[in-house]
């Protein structure tokens, strides 16, 4: 299948938007000028900033899979095993951000119901958040599979992606979260960090789409 520059470029422009999309989806949930807390400020969100932000989940999870087809078009030179492996573990992934930040309305909503009627935050969010770091246990043994397969292919040069794309690929991103977030603070730190694992996305689809914005056909 040929897919022209055009198609090309409006897959990575859609997992840039899809990543802005599901980005603002967080700030729904956690941005609040006069506070850092992230669980109070949930609780403090209204209940259309809560609907906004499960629907820009769903949104958002569809833009990313049609960026996924610029990966797809990236590793149409390598082995067909490689690159299943590469688009079903980051479709995968992708998929994964929207049923997760979904799974947080049910973490907002219990924050709201803990400020409304003055409960304790832990205890009323208790299940909703073991339901959602349950949910990602699934997905890092998936990372782990991508991020090997996906720079290995780059770095030896199998793939249409330079080699400096696996700077921009989200694993390392993901290492660097903790030393970012602590060079941080204020409402700086809420935005950064609050919106973090989509800033990471939104990174790496612009990166692929510069990358692949005058690639030759193979």
């Amino acid at each position: 299948m040929n897919i022209s520059r055009f198609w090309l470029r409006a897959m990575g422009i859609s997992g840039i938007i899809g990543g802005l999309l599901l980005f603002a989806g967080d700030m729904l949930f956690y941005y609040d000028a006069n506070s850092t807390n992230l669980q109070l400020n949930m609780g403090m969100a209204s209940d259309f900033e809560i609907m906004a932000s499960g629907v820009a989940a769903l949104l958002a999870a569809w833009l990313y899979m049609l960026g996924l087809g610029q990966v797809y078009v990236a590793f149409k030179p390598t082995s067909t095993v490689m690159r299943n492996i590469v688009l079903f573990s980051f479709g995968a992934i992708l998929l994964s951000y929207g049923v997760i930040h979904g799974a947080y309305v049910a973490i907002a909503s219990t924050s709201k119901l803990a400020v409304q009627h003055n409960l304790d935050m832990d205890i009323a969010t208790a299940l909703a958040s073991w339901t959602n770091q349950t949910l990602r246990l699934f997905v890092y043994p998936v990372f782990a599979v991508l991020s090997v397969v996906f720079i290995w292919q780059v770095w030896l040069k199998k793939t249409l992606y330079p080699r400096w794309i696996v700077f921009a690929f989200p694993l390392l991103p993901f290492l660097l979260q903790s030393l970012i977030g602590s060079s941080l603070s204020g409402n700086v730190w809420v935005v950064v960090m609050g919106g973090y694992l989509n800033l990471m996305l939104v990174l790496f689809f612009t990166a692929s789409t510069i990358a692949l914005w005058r690639v030759k056909k193979k």
